[in-house]
């Protein structure tokens, strides 16, 4: 690969043994643009997590088990694939201490520790040495930033910066150094269009315990509207930051150890004290308020007409024509751009049947592109941004399967499901004893899967958002306002892929607190064997779809509600 082998020579020019490049920007964001993917460029790894090392003699991509049979696929040929944390980096590289360089704005402090503490002795280089070989010309995005709407926002500006000087107050905080551009796009209710799936403005922002906020960004966003409304706010190019930090002496600060990058970091404390706390914008970003659930149902439920319209044209038309993974992913995306309050895609879409459902995080390509045939079941995983809300739903449906194992696995995977929508929350419940549950009937017969069963999701912001989340490790408490997925799944190599996702959100009514579902399309009941379910499990399904009946009837043609009713009908 020539491109390695250009890389290596600048290696030896450096006297280093290797460098390591990560998927991420120096936002941290979710989501880059493909002239920013220097891990795309060097491993054609595609994932959305993954990192690349690079040495004299061989080369390694390290990724978590979401992305083991898509990176084996895309990357075999040049990579080692390592699947983090099944294998230990520190047992792969016995050899001597080697000497690593690395972008310190492209990684975290914690990044390095997590992973590589007391592996290699690890060196700055300021220049990106991939940007050496990568000779692409970087588009630059013009849309200018821009305020939510009074009737989109829960609480305004003034009211989230007071929240986050009484945290900073309680911690003996002098200030916040807030580097994730999501968490500045709440605290100020602005948002942009620097993420090709989340509506983020790239920016960092600096509040004392004053409530003074320094918000850096490029100042050619900024439209008029913003500097009229957020007159307390001072705006600051980007290009300033690390100046600034070093005129600040002796003080406190808290810093997100996820997204604060290593160079911050080091500006930081070389005067001052970082304090050993998360950013509180994470867990009062999880809360939704009452006007932003209310808002984010509405999202859902044009989510979901555009999906249900979307599978009934799928179960109609792909024994009649040539329908491609490719081409049904198109289709969906239209059946939502009929909405006039849809913005994008929330990530891209996952449309995969037959064995590319297997690969947890697939996305087709004209080399994997399959058509969808009669026999296979076909996995369907996106979701939108709309003016108030972002969405994220999976449907596995049926291409005239008659596979009873299939059948079998699929309702284990739906007991999961419901398992989770059921749960009997308290007060101190969280993802880890919900994931439990999720699992249960899948381990009954020695299955599994090898991601969580849910992750938090955001409003008009990430379609993953922390801290909360359903899987072994979260210890958060679930509050009410957090909204979170609800998606168990079974995936057989070079086979089939199942997973059925909804939104869920945490309700409070009489001082009960439980989940309710926000989306609302039918779950393919053609895959369901009726035996396998209790009586308490088929009146879940029976009033989860008279909901849906109820809720998308209305926005359905005389032939659609027929096939609504089908959809809908009682078990």
């Amino acid at each position: 690969m020539e491109k390695i082998k250009r890389l290596r020579q600048i290696l030896s020019r450096e006297k280093i043994d290797g460098y390591i490049i990560p998927k991420n920007d120096e936002f941290f964001g979710e989501y880059i643009f493909s002239d920013n993917d220097r891990l795309k460029y060097i491993s054609n790894f595609s994932g959305s997590f993954g990192f690349a090392l690079i040495l004299s003699d061989k080369n390694y991509l390290f990724i978590d088990g979401r992305y083991t049979l898509q990176a084996k696929r895309q990357c075999a040929k040049y990579f080692n694939v390592i699947t983090l944390p099944n294998k230990k980096i520190c047992n792969l590289l016995k050899r001597k201490k080697y000497t690593i360089g690395f972008d310190p704005r492209l990684f975290t402090q914690k990044t390095i520790n997590t992973f590589f503490k007391n592996i290699f002795k690890f060196e700055p280089i300021n220049s990106n040495l991939i940007d050496e070989i990568w000779k692409r010309k970087v588009k630059k995005q013009y849309s200018k930033f821009y305020m939510l709407p009074k009737n989109s926002v829960g609480n305004n500006h003034d009211f989230k910066i007071n929240r986050i000087v009484s945290a900073l107050k309680k911690k003996g905080a002098d200030y916040l150094w807030i580097t994730a551009s999501e968490n500045n796009a709440w605290l100020l209710n602005i948002r942009g269009e620097d993420s090709k799936y989340t509506p983020i403005p790239n920016s960092h922002s600096l509040i004392d315990n004053k409530g003074r906020v320094i918000f850096f960004c490029d100042l050619s966003k900024l439209s008029l509207n913003i500097k009229k409304k957020l007159k307390k706010v001072r705006f600051v190019s980007i290009d300033t930051i690390e100046d600034l930090l070093l005129k600040i002496k002796k003080k406190k600060f808290i810093i997100d150890k996820n997204t604060c990058s290593v160079i911050f970091e080091k500006s930081i404390l070389k005067n001052n004290k970082i304090l050993k706390f998360e950013d509180p914008i994470y867990f009062e970003k999880a809360i939704k308020s009452k006007k932003e659930i209310y808002n984010i149902k509405k999202a859902h439920y044009y989510d979901g007409v555009a999906l249900t319209k979307y599978l009934f044209w799928i179960k109609k038309n792909y024994y009649k024509r040539k329908i491609t993974e490719i081409s049904a992913s198109n289709k969906l995306y239209e059946f939502r751009k009929k909405n006039n309050n849809f913005k994008s895609l929330s990530f891209p879409t996952i449309s995969g049947t037959g064995p590319n459902g297997a690969i947890i995080h697939y996305r087709a390509s004209k080399k994997t592109n399959r058509k969808l045939k009669k026999g296979d079941i076909y996995l369907i995983d996106s979701g939108g941004q709309y003016n108030f809300g972002t969405t994220d739903v999976t449907r596995t449906i049926s291409l005239k399967n008659s596979n009873k194992r299939i059948k079998n696995i699929f309702t284990r995977v739906l007991k999961g499901h419901i398992a989770v929508a059921k749960f009997n929350l308290k007060k101190n419940s969280s993802g880890s004893q919900i994931d439990i549950k999720a699992r249960k009937f899948l381990k009954q017969i020695g299955l599994n899967y090898s991601h969580g069963t849910g992750h938090g999701v955001g409003y008009f912001l990430n379609v993953h958002e922390g801290p909360q989340a359903i899987s072994q490790y979260n210890r958060v408490k679930l509050k009410e306002g957090m909204i979170l997925s609800n998606e168990p799944g079974y995936y057989e190599t070079n086979k089939f892929g199942i997973r059925i996702e909804n939104l869920i959100h945490v309700k409070k009514e009489k001082n009960k607190i439980y989940f309710e579902n926000l989306t609302m399309v039918p779950i393919d009941k053609d895959l369901i064997n009726k035996r396998l379910l209790n009586k308490s499990e088929i009146k879940w399904l029976n009033n989860y779809h008279m909901a849906v009946f109820n809720i998308l009837k209305n926005s359905m043609n005389k032939f659609e509600i027929l096939e609504l009713k089908q959809a809908c009908s009682a078990i």
